[in-house]
């Protein structure tokens, strides 16, 4: 049993068993990948895979059972890669933060900014994608933390630690009519509105608010991150629910915000990471900058277990 037969057993799977793009991931043939599978196979006693002539179909039973276990395997191979790296460069390495725009853009530049003081040899990669995005790029090893709002607590393989609480805002341009009255639900449901996608910055509580109070808003575009639907409150297109954070008066000097915490509830992003992923020194000093109150104990506590389950109130 060797590191390239379990490689190639994942791969397989995470490829859709197209051995073709399999060999390309691996830069090796195919035929040397289903070598590999087969002597897998062979030293196991067991199928892994339903086959329909030469190809490869899906998992057998056995096969299901098996790919977890290989999973550990090559995420503990990795680990004591990381591990021995730790102590040969201290302060050189790869930091990797998948997280929302909204996110990206008002909540870590402070963090961010820390980390290169602290770790000037240390190179970041920002990811920017959806919630669910962030959790497969936790869960296939592409980043280290995930920051997110949405999304990042519903999977198992991943340990998710609350990080702030926060509100909506509404924005609309000066003069608007929404800024002479209190603001309700249902003076929000008279306007046409432009918020953020489904599965963004708190979409789901907005929707959810409506929906109880019996209303069906006009929302007419809705966008990924704030700054686009800012932009087009500007043109006078509709009225904007935007994060409380994503409003920056000395920027936004064409519009004004309304608090709409009372409306849509409070809201808390939380940053997560892989279970059983080996982190070194500078993610849990970045993971400290973003969050001061995830200290590397609180976070080894969570990825220990001795925190039951993946969610945790501050």
């Amino acid at each position: 049993m060797n590191f390239q037969q379990l490689r190639s057993v994942r791969e397989a799977v995470r490829c859709g068993f197209n051995l073709t793009e399999v060999a390309n991931t691996l830069h090796t043939s195919q035929p040397g990948v289903s070598r590999q599978i087969r002597e897998l196979e062979e030293e196991l006693g067991i199928e892994l895979f339903v086959r329909a002539g030469k190809r490869l179909t899906g998992l057998t039973e056995p096969g299901g059972h098996v790919l977890p276990i290989i999973e550990r395997m090559l995420m503990e191979s990795s680990n004591l890669r990381h591990a021995g790296q730790e102590f040969v460069a201290q302060q050189n390495g790869l930091l990797s933060v998948a997280a929302t725009h909204s996110q990206a853009r008002y909540a870590m530049p402070v963090a961010v900014q820390e980390f290169r003081a602290q770790f000037p040899s240390v190179k970041l990669h920002l990811h920017q994608g959806s919630p669910k995005q962030i959790a497969q790029m936790l869960i296939d090893g592409e980043a280290d933390v995930g920051i997110a709002t949405e999304a990042l607590g519903d999977y198992p393989q991943l340990v998710a630690l609350p990080c702030y609480r926060w509100t909506h805002s509404v924005v609309v341009p000066p003069g608007h009519a929404l800024l002479d009255a209190p603001l309700t639900l249902e003076a929000l449901a008279r306007f046409p509105l432009i918020t953020y996608d489904t599965g963004f910055t708190g979409r789901s509580r907005i929707d959810e608010a409506f929906a109880q109070r019996g209303l069906a808003p006009n929302i007419v575009l809705s966008a990924m991150d704030a700054d686009v639907i800012k932009t087009y409150v500007q043109l006078g297109m509709g009225v904007g629910i935007v994060a409380g954070v994503a409003y920056e008066a000395e920027r936004d000097t064409q519009l004004r915000a309304l608090d709409a915490g009372r409306l849509f509830g409070i809201n808390l992003t939380k940053l997560a990471v892989r279970r059983g992923n080996y982190l070194r020194r500078y993610v849990y000093a970045f993971i400290e900058s973003f969050a001061p109150t995830l200290t590397r104990a609180v976070v080894e506590k969570a990825l220990g277990g001795e925190a039951k389950g993946s969610h945790y109130e501050i």
